[in-house]
C-alpha cells in the first residue's frame, strides 16, 4: 500500500468574455475496490456551487453554472489516495465491457494486430487465462506504437491512432482495449494520475478472478500502487474529466493542466 498525496489542475483562458457557461467535471478521484480517497478539496475559478453525483460507472460527477462573464475558468482538486493493488476488491462484472464502443471500432489496421496477437495468444496454449493474455496484447500494442504527442486529439479513435502507428496514453489504450474486445478479453478506460506525470494518464483495466486488474500500455507494465484511478468507461467518451459549454463571440481557448502525484512516508 502507498499513501499517494495529489493535486489537479486545471485552467481555461478565453480569448473573449463568455457568459452562460455550463460545465461537467469528472475529476475527483473516489473511493473504489483499489483506493481510498481522503481529504478531497475542490476549488473553482470562479467560484460557483456545484452539484454532485455519482454516474453509472461509479465515477463522481459535478456540474455547475457561471451565468456572468468571465475570460478564465478553472479547478484545482487536492487530497490523499491509499493505494492498495495487492488487495482489490471483487467487482461483479458487468457484460457491457465485452463490446466495442464508439471509439475502439477495429477496422484494416487493428485487424492486422488482431491477427498477430492472436498467433502470439496460441502460443501461450489453452491454459492461458484473462491476465497473461492481456499482457501478451499490451506487449504487441507498446511495440508497435511511438508515443507522440500531438499526433491526435481527443477525438481520434483507436483505428485512425493505430493506423498512424503514434499517439498518446489515450491512443494506446484504445487500441489496447479494441485488440483485447475483438480477442474476447473483457476490459475498460481507466484515466487517472500517475506518480511523477505533469499531466493525467490512461491505462486499461481487464475483468480476471472477479477483479479489475490495471494494465498500463503505454509503459507496457502492470498498474502498481503509484497510480490513482478517477474515471473508468468504455472509453474516453465516458471520462472526460472536464466538458462543458458557453456564449461568446468569436471565442477560442486555451487549456493548461498540472497534475502532482508524491509518495508520503509518514
Amino acid at each position: 500500500m502507498k499513501k499517494l498525496i495529489f493535486a489537479y489542475e486545471m485552467k481555461l483562458t478565453f480569448s473573449a468574455p463568455v457568459t452562460e457557461h455550463r460545465f461537467q467535471l469528472r475529476c475527483v478521484p473516489v473511493t473504489g475496490p483499489r483506493q481510498q480517497v481522503i481529504d478531497v478539496n475542490v476549488r473553482m475559478e470562479p467560484h460557483v456551487d456545484l452539484e454532485s453525483t455519482i454516474d453509472s460507472f461509479g465515477s463522481r460527477v459535478m456540474t455547475g453554472y457561471i451565468p456572468q462573464e468571465h475570460t478564465s475558468f478553472g479547478y484545482l482538486v487536492t487530497g490523499i489516495a491509499f493505494v492498495d493493488n495487492a488487495n482489490i476488491k471483487e467487482e461483479p462484472f458487468k457484460p457491457l465491457y465485452r463490446f466495442q464502443s464508439e471509439l475502439t471500432k477495429p477496422g484494416a489496421a487493428i485487424g492486422t494486430l488482431v491477427e498477430q496477437c492472436r498467433t502470439r495468444l496460441a502460443a501461450l496454449g489453452f491454459d492461458a487465462g484473462e491476465l497473461e493474455s492481456a499482457q501478451a496484447i499490451m506487449d504487441e500494442v507498446y511495440g508497435a506504437f511511438e508515443y507522440t504527442p500531438g499526433s491526435t486529439t481527443v477525438q481520434t479513435n483507436a483505428e485512425e491512432a493505430f493506423a498512424q502507428r503514434r499517439g498518446v496514453c489515450q491512443d494506446y489504450a484504445h487500441v489496447m482495449l479494441s485488440a483485447c474486445r475483438e480477442l474476447g478479453i473483457p476490459c475498460r478506460y481507466i484515466a487517472g494520475l500517475l506518480d511523477g506525470e505533469g499531466a493525467t494518464h490512461a491505462w486499461v483495466e481487464v475483468y480476471h478472478d472477479r477483479r479489475w486488474i490495471g494494465l498500463d500500455p503505454t509503459h507496457n507494465r502492470m498498474v502498481d500502487d503509484n497510480y490513482i484511478t478517477i474515471a473508468h468507461g468504455r472509453d474516453y467518451r465516458d471520462c472526460m474529466l472536464d466538458i462543458g459549454v458557453f456564449s461568446g463571440e468569436r471565442v477560442s481557448q486555451t487549456q493548461w493542466v498540472n497534475a502532482s502525484v508524491h509518495e508520503s512516508l509518514v
